[in-house]
């Protein structure tokens, strides 16, 4: 069988009518793809609140076309607050939100705004995130491989107990205290004589109920949320021994990846998210202190003189970590300090 043979001028009409009939395809706008931001807690944590905030600002800065999604938990790092800078610096985290205590582990540097006593009042402590200690800071972060943004103080540390509050170098001598694997806390409570004890909470749990652990040291909003009064620790010292600043920061070969314009709306957003953190912090800790004196447990805040105890049986610890963060920087906050303080 022969089949006809179409002519051109037949072909063209048919394929015109193919066109009209055709229905178009629409255009999806492809995605960007999320930048990974780091941190140790989730929001309901100041420290979790503002990484949650920062991503927000950027979106709503970047009309959307950077995208941030917060891994809380420290889960880019092995789920240890200790290696959250390695990855930050290696590349598993794209950004992150940390603590200068957690961070110094990677930047001996940070180390210096936990030394012992160093800065126990509020606008002192607060003077460590500005002028020449700041600067000290952000050169320390750069150098071990990062880009810093910005700096909120944190706040300090505290004790809860299970027999009694601790209120002279004596009653925390020998006693066994959960702590969290830092060097330097490791370093700080075996100074002041007590026995420290590193291990998940589930373990600490039973060995408090056992009698096999006395404390725990950390901010009052874990006491608070872990119940740890539940567990027998009905005694709270806030010592203000430990201080703590949170950095904003971001991977440097990211950074570098980044236009000028994307640079500074990652850089404005890190600034009001760090003003947010300190509002946040603030209220954390007040609606801890809240919150544990509902339940009845025994909140204690030393004195001046009662602090001073402690700095001084903790000087061989504070002599030791000064060393290790850097005589010029451990000047400069000191001066900071003494600034900030009232005459």
């Amino acid at each position: 069988m022969i089949l006809p043979v179409l002519r051109s001028s037949a072909i063209l009409p048919l394929c015109a009518l193919l066109a009209v009939s055709t229905p178009a395809q629409p255009q999806v706008a492809a995605k960007p793809t999320p930048w990974k931001l780091s941190v140790a807690v989730g929001p309901a944590f100041a420290l979790g609140k503002a990484a949650e905030a920062w991503a927000k600002l950027v979106a709503e800065k970047s009309g959307g076309s950077l995208v941030i999604d917060v891994h809380p938990g420290a889960t880019l790092a092995l789920r240890d607050p200790d290696r959250e800078f390695a990855a930050l610096r290696d590349g598993a985290a794209d950004l992150a939100v940390g603590s200068t205590l957690h961070w110094s582990t990677q930047v001996p540097e940070l180390a210096v705004v936990g030394l012992p006593w160093l800065a126990p009042e509020p606008n002192e402590l607060a003077a460590l995130a500005t002028g020449a200690v700041k600067d000290g800071l952000f050169a320390a972060i750069e150098r071990a491989g990062a880009v810093p943004l910005a700096l909120a103080p944190l706040g300090h540390r505290a004790l809860a107990a299970r027999s009694k509050a601790i209120r002279v170098p004596d009653d925390i001598r020998g006693l066994k205290v959960r702590i969290t694997s830092t060097r330097f806390l490791v370093d700080f409570y075996s100074g002041l004589g007590a026995l420290p004890f590193a291990m998940p909470f589930s373990e600490a749990a039973n060995r408090f109920r056992s009698g096999g652990l006395d404390a725990q040291e950390g901010p009052v909003a874990t006491f608070a949320t872990t119940r740890l009064d539940s567990l027998g620790l009905r005694d709270v010292t806030l010592w203000d021994g430990v201080a703590e600043i949170a950095i904003f920061a971001v991977n440097r070969a990211v950074w570098e990846g980044w236009s000028a314009n994307q640079r500074a709306q990652i850089g404005s957003a890190a600034q009001e998210a760090a003003k947010e953190l300190t509002r946040f912090a603030d209220a954390e800790r007040d609606s801890a202190l809240a919150t544990l004196k509902g339940r009845d447990v025994s909140v204690l805040r030393l004195t001046a003189s009662g602090r001073a105890a402690f700095a001084a049986a903790a000087r061989p610890v504070y002599d030791k970590w000064a060393a290790i963060a850097g005589e010029d920087l451990v000047r400069d906050a000191e001066s900071a300090v003494k600034a900030a303080s009232p005459p």
